[in-house]
């Protein structure tokens, strides 16, 4: 028979596995870095930095005495870390690695077709002298390659060396040695992450046993569409048949609600917490997410536990936006109370907020508006500008 888990401890299952119920300002090592990326499972890579780079965010909000050389040091000197795509571009620990040759094997059957309809017939005419020109030459940048005759474009028009290192990426030979101004330097897999992360070689059972199990362990709780959807690695069939083939090491659980939808059936590894004295209870003070914060990167989820509807307007015209460019989530404990448009304005050396919002029902008390103004100072702090601007009409 099912457990039915109400919507608290469901709320608080799935943020003590997502890094957000331990004390935000405890003390963050390197070694502590590389455990919460390996926590969490991978950490959404994005080029906006209106207030900070995603990654950067996500970090912060889980740790506040994160420290940025510390990620770049495990990426680039260590190879504890690596660059590669789950649903999107992310870090991910490199111990994984071994599992990725199985993405790069599939990836590669079906690039080359759809590549070939991008780009025309021909987009792999730089392949072989790219790749031989990083092997003789070491880590390189698209631009340092780019041909002459091509004309400038968008990512649809790549020139064919940036098709070159783009595929050779894709599919496992080239990985990201660093980066310089957010642009990818690329250089030869086995000279990026160390070799002991290349092996043993995975077995596509072994392989898709580890997706799905290691996706449910950070997810808590999960219908097998989610799990397939965690790391993107696996097919929802798969994911399914991997259910079906594992459900005596399985609880079935039905989760309740927060937003008036039915309670809905989903799958736990054993050791699933049955009650919330089994569960750490999330900090009270206020953090702002990334909009590319895992908590809500499945936004029907998301809006099933927390009842909090969230969509970025990055691609919205301006006048259809509900709310705006690039708009922060907010959470205080497990509850998901609002929202904040800010930019960090370097020049003038301040973190600019240009509208609040909390969720229908939060009170903007006194208690709550100074533990947002704490908040803020801290993240204006590790933008790196001096104060918080609150412009006219910030509070609507």
């Amino acid at each position: 028979m099912a457990i039915l888990i109400p919507n608290e401890q469901a709320r608080r299952i799935f943020l003590e596995r997502q890094g957000l119920s331990l004390p935000p300002s405890r003390s963050l090592d390197k070694a502590g870095l590389l455990n919460l990326v390996d926590k969490l499972g991978f950490v959404q890579i994005d080029s906006i930095a209106t207030v900070e780079r995603a990654h950067h965010m996500i970090l912060f909000s889980r740790n506040q005495t994160y420290r940025r050389e510390h990620l770049q040091h495990l990426l680039e000197k260590d190879g504890e870390l690596f660059e590669h795509w789950t649903h999107d571009a992310s870090v991910i620990p490199s111990a994984f690695f071994r599992y990725w040759k199985h993405r790069f094997v599939r990836r590669e059957a079906v690039i080359g077709e759809r590549w070939r309809k991008w780009q025309g017939e021909g987009y792999d005419s730089a392949f072989e002298e790219t790749y031989r020109r990083i092997v003789e030459g070491g880590p390189i940048m698209a631009r340092e390659m780019k041909a002459e005759e091509h004309k400038s474009g968008g990512w649809w028009n790549w020139h064919p060396n940036k098709t070159a290192l783009e595929y050779y990426w894709h599919t496992g030979k080239l990985a990201i040695a660093g980066r310089v101004n957010f642009q990818k330097v690329y250089d030869l897999t086995e000279r990026v992450l160390p070799a002991h992360h290349h092996e043993p070689a995975v077995s596509h059972e072994e392989f898709v046993d580890w997706a799905c199990r290691s996706a449910l362990t950070r997810l808590g709780f999960a219908t097998s569409g989610e799990i397939a959807a965690f790391w993107a690695l696996v097919t929802p069939q798969e994911a399914k048949d991997w259910v079906d083939a594992h459900r005596d090491e399985l609880t079935e659980v039905v989760i309740e609600s927060a937003n008036g939808s039915r309670p809905r059936a989903a799958h736990a590894l054993q050791d699933f917490p049955t009650s919330l004295d089994n569960i750490s209870e999330p900090p009270g003070r206020i953090r702002v997410l990334s909009p590319f914060d895992p908590l809500l990167r499945d936004r029907n989820r998301a809006e099933r536990l927390f009842n909090f509807s969230y969509r970025i307007e990055i691609f919205v015209p301006e006048p259809k936006r509900q709310y705006g460019y690039y708009v922060f989530p907010l959470i205080e404990g497990d509850r998901m109370i609002g929202r904040i448009d800010m930019k960090a304005d370097r020049k003038a050396g301040s973190l600019d907020v240009k509208r609040l919002w909390l969720e229908p029902g939060v009170r903007a008390s006194n208690g709550r508006l100074e533990k947002l103004e704490a908040e803020l100072t801290r993240v204006a702090k590790f933008a790196g500008v001096e104060r918080v601007n609150y412009l006219d009409g910030w509070r609507g």
